[in-house]
């Protein structure tokens, strides 16, 4: 329910998805320029000149890839969860899901939200051992979300998932924030 709700079910509608990544750090703003074309999984990096210029490659080549390419591939995987993590968690057949009926109360202000835990294999992809804490509402949109890197007790990020638009077939939140501020995502383009 949760991938229907941001449109799972028409992705094969989606010929190639353009966003430019932004986020807010306490010291910096970074901004990255993605184009994706899943059907082919390619994936092209248009970056300024100090983030290597602009690479086009397909994630199926990544063993024999470039040493630019795998720099820039867990950028991609990262900035891409940040936009279309529910429908990657669909895909994730390693992901283990557990679903809690009560309501939890919100990390971020007041209020409650079904809770979903969502823990990545130990030995899997970039960031190993991922947890993630979703609290959905009864549309079954992310409200707000914990991320746990490597599984750890304490949250490295608690943010917001708002500014939900329709794009092509898809229903995306474009806007994530921390509740003091210092720490924000947000998708342009």
């Amino acid at each position: 329910r949760l991938a229907a709700a941001y449109g799972a079910g028409q992705f094969g509608q989606v010929e190639e998805l353009r966003y430019t990544f932004n986020v807010q750090l306490p010291d910096r703003t970074i901004s990255r320029a993605w184009s994706w074309e899943p059907k082919k999984d390619r994936v092209t990096f248009r970056g300024t000149a100090d983030q290597g210029g602009t690479v086009t490659y397909d994630r199926a080549s990544l063993a024999s890839a470039s040493e630019q390419v795998k720099k820039v591939d867990p950028q991609f995987v990262n900035d891409n969860y940040w936009l279309i993590f529910p429908l990657r968690l669909s895909w994730d057949e390693a992901a283990f899901v557990t679903a809690y009926q009560a309501p939890a109360k919100l990390p971020i202000g007041t209020g409650e939200a079904r809770r979903l835990v969502v823990k990545y294999p130990d030995n899997e992809g970039y960031t190993p051992g991922d947890v993630y804490e979703l609290f959905v509402d009864k549309s079954y949109r992310i409200v707000q979300w914990i991320y746990r890197k490597g599984g750890d007790r304490t949250p490295t990020r608690v943010t917001t998932w708002e500014d939900y638009r329709k794009a092509g077939p898809l229903t995306l939140s474009l806007d994530h924030k921390s509740a003091d501020g210092k720490f924000r995502v947000w998708f342009t383009d």
